[in-house]
């Protein structure tokens, strides 16, 4: 049954106009030119959206993991309206605050791990990212220690567009063909259980704390600024680590004075079952770059929360020399104090546990079908990787694109996927009835591709 009025459909002529101005006017990301067709999303409610002829769609993405409370929240409409009419817009440079960010700093800081104690707000998650690694190496340098500025990262990370945070990336595709990256960062391999070729037979955790220590010490630990990384790797995979690698790399950062930054621009807010993925590893990092779920969505906003450590060192007598126009925005601030209300109120963490847990069991069948190589699932994260061969787990010729696109089209099922997995990160109001829904559908339409990449025809 729809759950959007039938009134509300766009007449044809409308769409035929929408999508031919998007063909003269819009620039998409990973869009070629040979690609003519068009989707004119117009509505969303709960975990569906239609499109302007009418089509609904399950939203299994959460759009890009971060519709943590579904579409359509008239609360949150409402709380961007009132505070619109109040103080629309302002912002907090030098001694300049509002009463918004305030409110969200507090309350921002009530949640996340303890020993993280200050917020400086962005407009999203590569802005975080940009200034988690300025406050790395500004950090060092106010305390004296001016050559600590190399950033370690892993090999299938993804941080963001910008200068740094796409330099930090370790996926190919943001670094051919744009000039050279920041200087001063290295990638190491990441933890990735499934793939267990790819450490020689050695524990996955102890291979990635050897790899550690040996580019500790070939590069020095006074010239390491910090290293990055997402607690559970969303666009690498959903690949979860093992419980002791956070610990473990945590510990050995330490012992020698490296920050550890931990990105949880996907993982925060609940995705995880947890407000911040960090509490499920028992690991406290330095910084915290968090964005997507704060607001839902609902309007761009990001919050870097950091320990009174790095908050004193980059303040310091001089105040930290880097900020955004939009910076603590009150109405963005408004919209993320609603939709944090709304997780707590309906226990969004504690269904993401549950309603993932189920998901999980339903989904586990697929690892029967010869192309379906792994599951994992944390919350409401879920990757399955597809494989040509299951002995070897190469990867399928075509990738995940053609899935992915076959879901959308013959099964009304939106998500996203890597060369290797298809990317699950729903709303956190997903109930159960939905995830059998999208459980059924990923059956049927993986249960029909061959090994070759090819879907075959019904």
């Amino acid at each position: 049954m729809s759950m959007f009025p039938a009134s509300s459909i766009p007449g044809a002529d409308r769409t035929d106009r929408w999508v031919r101005a998007d063909r003269d006017r819009l620039l998409h990301p990973n869009l070629p030119d040979s690609r003519t067709d068009r989707i004119v999303m117009v509505e969303g409610r709960g975990c569906h959206v239609r499109d302007s002829s009418g089509r609904e769609y399950l939203d299994a993405a959460a759009v890009l993991g971060m519709m943590q409370v579904g579409h359509g929240r008239a609360e949150i409409a409402e709380a961007a309206a009132a505070q619109m009419g109040a103080l629309e817009c302002f912002h907090l440079w030098e001694s300049m605050s509002n009463d918004r960010a305030i409110e969200l700093a507090v309350r921002l800081t009530d949640l996340a791990p303890p020993g993280l104690e200050r917020v400086f707000f962005t407009s999203g998650g590569a802005e975080g990212n940009e200034i988690a690694l300025r406050m790395a190496r500004y950090f060092h340098y106010r305390e004296d220690r001016p050559e600590r500025t190399w950033i370690l990262s892993r090999k299938t990370a993804y941080h963001g567009i910008g200068y740094g945070s796409g330099s930090v990336s370790g996926l190919p595709v943001y670094h051919e063909g744009f000039g050279p990256p920041m200087p001063h960062v290295h990638h190491l391999t990441a933890p990735d259980p499934y793939h267990r070729e790819t450490y020689g037979g050695e524990d996955v955790t102890e291979f990635c704390l050897r790899e550690l220590r040996e580019t500790i010490e070939r590069i020095g630990p006074d010239r390491i600024a910090a290293m990055i990384g997402e607690p559970v790797m969303s666009v690498g995979g959903a690949v979860v680590p093992p419980p002791d690698y956070w610990p473990r790399v945590a510990e050995l950062l330490r012992s020698h004075g490296i920050l550890l930054i931990f990105d949880e621009v996907v993982t925060g807010y609940g995705r995880t079952g947890h407000w911040f993925a960090a509490e499920h590893f028992g690991v406290t990092p330095d910084i915290l770059v968090s964005a997507k779920g704060i607001t839902s969505g609902y309007i761009p906003h990001g919050a870097v929360l950091v320990t009174e450590e790095v908050a004193a060192a980059v303040s310091g007598s001089t105040g930290f020399p880097i900020g955004f126009t939009y910076t603590g925005h009150p109405t963005a601030c408004a919209v993320a104090l609603a939709n944090l209300d709304i997780i707590e109120r309906e226990n969004l963490l504690d269904n993401a546990t549950k309603t993932g847990g189920h998901l999980a069991d339903r989904l586990a069948p697929l690892r029967d079908l010869p192309v379906v190589g792994d599951i994992r699932q944390i919350g409401l994260m879920v990757g399955v990787e597809l494989v040509a061969d299951r002995t070897t787990r190469a990867p399928l010729p075509t990738g995940t694109a053609p899935v992915a696109r076959a879901l959308r089209e013959d099964e009304g099922i939106i998500l996203r996927g890597n060369p290797r997995s298809l990317l699950i990160n729903p709303p956190l109001v997903m109930d159960r009835s939905t995830a059998d829904e999208l459980a059924d559908a990923l059956f049927s339409v993986l249960a029909s591709v061959k090994p070759d990449g090819r879907i075959r025809c019904s």
